[in-house]
């Protein structure tokens, strides 16, 4: 139903029930109705936006155990979640931004949001691609895999990559990169069917799922001969704890996420750090927020790639709101193949 003339809506929306302990259940969310004014305050900089497609990311997860981290807030009890997506602008009181504009950025997990915090608020330009890309490929995942292999960890053509959540958004656009740049790439999921999309999908050399595998190190020496020179680490833990025992000299590992943690009341030690003093490693933490300057950049030069198919994208679209509580338990499960996304709203 359209809202065009109308002054409020209803508004089915995600809420948080209560902070997780342990990994993440369908019941700890609720769905629940509500309405929301579609005019922006004046003088509020603030949109009220149709949200299309919302993003399930690892890190939401963390959000919904209550603790603080330096760089986000844990999750309102009883509000709606939060996450990317891409939205329409219903109503702006924003210079920047007008009526009928195609966003993507931080939203509520909801039919209809009101944005107020605008700052790093993107104006989708290029619709000649599918709008849930910018979720993904060409959203905070792409930029995150773009900065951690062009940006951080200096590639040479014949590096021996290895990437774990293969799979996801970040991690299958990393894996071909790397092979576009001449790399051995080897990457872990939580499925055969995802190594087999890694495979023979993505291009990745090798590939083997991580819930099969219950020595780290060996798998490593099995799948990794010659080492590592490059890790792009979105699990933490024990994986990241084996890798350090496969470096090659002047490794570097790039931390992208710690998904294996998130759920964790006590994260898991690393014993094998000084295998970074003997290979001369060094390890690189980063954050893609903080590199949005770059995006014009790597905008134009994801979309010639996805043009000339010398990329390729999968995604899990899953439709419908009411499936959302569904999806985002899934990706920590390794249910998705693809990124994980979930349709809301048609135009």
């Amino acid at each position: 139903m359209g809202t065009e003339g109308m002054d409020e809506a209803s508004n089915m929306k995600v809420v948080l029930k209560h902070y997780i302990s342990g990994s993440a259940q369908e019941t700890d969310m609720n769905l629940t109705a509500g309405t929301i004014k579609l005019k922006a305050p004046l003088g509020s900089n603030a949109l009220v936006v149709k949200n299309l497609f919302l993003s399930c990311d690892p890190d939401m997860i963390f959000k919904m155990t209550g603790h603080k981290r330096e760089h986000c807030d844990p999750y309102t009890l009883g509000s709606p979640l939060t996450g990317y997506g891409v939205a329409k602008v219903l109503d702006s009181a924003h210079p920047d931004f007008a009526m009928d504009d195609l966003v993507w950025g931080i939203t509520g997990w909801e039919e209809y949001s009101l944005i107020s915090d605008t700052k790093n608020l993107i104006k989708i330009k290029n619709t000649d691609v599918p709008l849930s890309y910018y979720t993904g490929i060409l959203g905070m995942p792409g930029l995150t895999a773009y900065v951690g292999f062009y940006e951080l960890c200096a590639p040479k053509k014949g590096d021996y990559v290895f990437v774990s959540a293969a799979c996801g958004a970040v991690g299958q656009l990393l894996g071909q990169f790397a092979k576009l740049h001449g790399c051995h790439v080897v990457g872990s999921a939580g499925s055969p069917d995802q190594v087999n999309l890694l495979k023979n999908k993505f291009g990745f050399n090798e590939a083997f799922n991580y819930k099969q595998e219950p020595d780290y190190n060996a798998t490593l020496k099995r799948y990794c001969p010659e080492g590592i020179d490059i890790y792009f680490d979105n699990v933490g833990g024990k994986m990241l704890d084996a890798v350090l025992l496969n470096l090659r000299p002047h490794a570097c590992i790039v931390m992208c996420g710690k998904t294996s943690q998130y759920h964790l009341e006590h994260p898991e030690g690393i014993q094998n750090l000084p295998s970074t003093v003997t290979k001369e490693a060094r390890i690189r933490g980063y954050l893609a927020v903080n590199y949005y300057h770059l995006y014009p950049k790597f905008l134009e030069i994801i979309l010639t790639l996805i043009k000339e198919s010398k990329v390729v994208y999968v995604e899990d679209i899953s439709d419908g709101l009411e499936t959302a509580q569904k999806a985002l338990v899934g990706i920590i499960n390794g249910l998705n193949i693809g990124k994980q996304v979930v349709a809301v709203n048609c135009l």
